[in-house]
């Protein structure tokens, strides 16, 4: 894969996926615009990839921030090749739990914003007949207890990868989904998951995930590099899971 010459946008690089994306694309050539609200570790990214890089310090709910990542870019680099939209936010609870500004958060960050900063890149992308990569998750694939607005955030961002690779098919501009399950991150961690309760999980992954184990950083980046690449130039609207065999685990 090699993505010399090439600019790749990837929001929510300050850690986890974003961050191990980042990280092996600049080491395939790629020149990078990186965004995230961490600013230290944002740049700590930064200063890890090998070749050009820029970083966009915001929130990808700031209507404001969206188009000044473009806006950078274009200034930058004067093109986009390939928008990995990354950023996101997890969220426990039922539905008849879940307070409606926390469901408002949720769909803001996981689906609203992604809607307009891919609205925003694809003109760019039609110049280069570039793509998208959108993060989605197994929780787009199947659904899970007590992860209800989760999974619709998720869900949603799975259709909208769909349609969106039929409306730009004609355009040449693919769009495909990377779907991990449990990969060790922050995530968890984030959510509300204490040490004691993180170590119980990933314990408990050896049971959900038909590979006996969660993911890493790096298998998640390798997929969303090779959906990027001229090795994936025939598929588009694909939701690719990375996911040790979790969504299609029946369990007996």
């Amino acid at each position: 894969m090699d993505f010399t010459d090439k600019v790749i946008i990837i929001t929510g690089a300050s850690s986890g996926i974003g961050q191990g994306a980042a990280l092996y694309l600049s080491k395939l050539g790629a020149k990078l615009v990186l965004t995230g609200r961490n600013e230290s570790n944002l740049k700590e990214t930064a200063k890890n990839c090998v070749g050009e890089t820029i970083t966009v310090i915001g929130d990808v709910n700031d209507e404001a921030h969206r188009k000044q990542i473009i806006d950078e870019t274009i200034s930058k680099y004067g093109k986009i090749n390939v928008l990995v939209n990354n950023s996101g936010r997890g969220l426990a609870g039922d539905a008849e739990s879940t307070k409606l500004e926390d469901f408002d958060l949720i769909m803001n960050t996981n689906v609203r914003s992604v809607f307009h900063l891919t609205q925003l890149a694809i003109p760019h992308l039609i110049k280069t007949e570039g793509n998208i990569v959108n993060i989605s998750s197994v929780a787009g694939l199947r659904a899970f207890a007590n992860a209800s607005v989760y999974c619709m955030s998720k869900a949603a961002i799975d259709q909208f990868t769909r349609c969106l690779a039929l409306d730009l098919a004609p355009k040449k501009v693919r769009c495909n989904a990377v779907n991990p399950a449990v990969i060790v991150t922050n995530f968890h961690r984030a959510v509300g998951m204490d040490e004691e309760a993180y170590k119980a999980f990933l314990e408990h992954c050896k049971t959900t995930h038909p590979l006996g184990r969660a993911g890493t950083v790096d298998e998640t980046a390798h997929a969303i590099a090779f959906l990027a690449s001229d090795l994936a130039t025939f598929i588009t609207g694909t939701c690719l899971a990375v996911d040790g065999g979790k969504a299609v685990l029946c369990p007996r």
